[in-house]
């Protein structure tokens, strides 16, 4: 399945202060997720992004919040953004069939948002590079999980390379510069 940037959007989970300091790799996966988002925003690919119950595990860590300025945000009780109705509505009115999924923990609120998107119809695509959960077996159990139900995982690259799809478009030069910029610091 090619995936289609006029037919994708991002979904940022959870990338909240109280959790996201206690992630194996928490560094690596603030890189990653940055350099998504931004070329998300470069590819004109809308974004959402979730708070799981904010008011006890804290707004969204602020290098985040600050890339994610102007982006609808959803506050969720819920484990899987699927349980949540006004992300439902939203991402219905939207017109996408494709999610890119990034966003902690891994084998929680990933996981389920992941199997309840493909449920409903849409196509789910998890970055590898971009989810987090404390425990590494727990991330290495959920992405055998998703791979057992059928849901592509991929890389921030891959996936902004196959989003971009032309190396003679104007955005090319700018997702370029933005992987080589922060390739030494991902790594």
């Amino acid at each position: 399945m090619r995936i289609l940037k006029e037919k994708t959007i991002g979904l940022i989970i959870d990338i909240q202060e109280r959790i996201f300091q206690v992630m194996t790799d928490s560094e690596k996966i603030l890189k990653s997720i940055s350099v998504l988002i931004e070329g998300l925003k470069i590819l004109k690919v809308p974004i959402f992004f979730t708070e799981q119950y904010p008011k006890g595990l804290g707004p969204t860590i602020p290098q985040i919040a600050t890339s994610l300025k102007g982006v609808p945000r959803y506050e969720k009780a819920s484990f899987s953004c699927c349980d949540e109705p006004p992300i439902m509505l939203d991402l219905a009115a939207s017109g996408t069939e494709n999610v890119i999924i990034a966003g902690i923990e891994s084998h929680v609120c990933v996981l389920q948002t992941a199997i309840d998107l493909k449920h409903n119809g849409y196509h789910p695509i998890v970055v590898e590079d971009c989810i987090a959960s404390r425990n590494p077996n727990e991330k290495k159990i959920a992405l055998e999980r998703m791979q057992t139900e059928g849901i592509p995982i991929t890389t921030c690259e891959a996936i902004l390379f196959e989003l971009l799809r032309y190396s003679n478009v104007p955005e090319f030069k700018q997702i370029s510069k933005l992987i080589k910029e922060n390739a030494l610091k991902i790594c």
